[in-house]
């Protein structure tokens, strides 16, 4: 009779212990990151079925993984270690069709990942190191065309970056230094006609600066100190007739300035003596 009461008594406690327990994901609650199944305090060990499909090991997440969207199609698969993504990883669209893949590391995405379309083009392909996106990167629009091109380092914009519009035109070129405009910049109009050439510096307009009209005539030019209007600046009417000219200081009109109407005759509202970006004579 004793031996039987121990043989029970050791299936009883096998059972509890057993991690080929199957519930329905939805039967259980997460609590400060650790799952357990309803009403009880025990992390959970075993398979989870339902729109979520996998295993547990003490509470997280352990091995394959799968999830199915309500109408039953898949949606994504990768690994887990330690309840943390790792490893191979892909994800897909509504229709079916791929929308990511690529790797993890201890719960960071790490080495080269690719995303799609939904329309199955490419849209993206780079590299990550520890989560951040590192070294070259590209992407491009729903038919096919380059987004945009450039190197990442430690997540932040690096060196030259390029984008262009739909059609394939550049939109603009300007190089990063850790993350912060340094260097030249360069954009354009729709039309392919310069936009605007200059320098930046930490991330704002610094030294010559040239905007034009998209006709190819000048707009404005002059120089910028610590991305504001600085010194001599001279402004042109799209049909190349001068505008305005003068001075300004910290961004704002400072002594003599002359205005012209589209006829060349001077305007009497615009020309003056400025202090502070304030007309105080004529």
């Amino acid at each position: 009779m004793k031996l039987i009461k121990t043989l029970l008594t050791i299936i009883f406690i096998s059972l509890l212990s057993s991690p080929s327990w199957s519930v329905n994901f939805d039967d259980l609650v997460k609590r400060e990151g650790i799952y357990y199944e309803k009403f009880t305090d025990v992390p959970f060990t075993g398979k989870v079925t339902g729109q979520e499909q996998g295993s547990f090991k003490n509470g997280v997440k352990e091995g394959t993984w799968v999830a199915y969207r309500e109408d039953g199609q898949l949606e994504r698969k990768g690994n887990y270690k330690n309840g943390k993504t790792d490893g191979a990883w892909i994800r897909y669209w509504e229709n079916g069709q791929l929308e990511s893949k690529g790797n993890y590391k201890n719960g960071k995405r790490d080495g080269a990942w690719v995303g799609y379309h939904e329309n199955g083009q490419l849209e993206r392909k780079g590299n990550h190191k520890n989560g951040k996106r590192d070294g070259a990167f590209v992407s491009y629009y729903e038919n096919g065309e380059l987004r945009g091109k450039g190197k990442l380092k430690n997540g932040g914009l690096e060196d030259a970056w390029e984008h262009y519009n739909e059609n394939g035109e550049l939109e603009f070129r300007v190089n990063f230094v850790n993350n912060k405009r340094n260097g030249t910049s360069v954009s354009y109009h729709k039309n392919g006609q310069l936009s605007e050439k200059g320098e930046n510096k930490n991330d704002k307009r610094e030294d010559a600066w040239v905007f034009y009209w998209d006709n190819g005539q000048v707009s404005s030019k002059g120089n910028f100190k610590n991305g504001e209007y600085e010194g001599y600046w001279v402004f042109y009417y799209e049909s190349g007739q001068l505008q305005s000219k003068g001075t300004f200081k910290n961004g704002e009109k400072v002594g003599a300035w002359v205005g012209y109407y589209t006829n060349g005759i001077v305007s009497e509202v615009w020309t003056g003596t400025y202090t502070d970006g304030v007309k105080i004579s004529d």
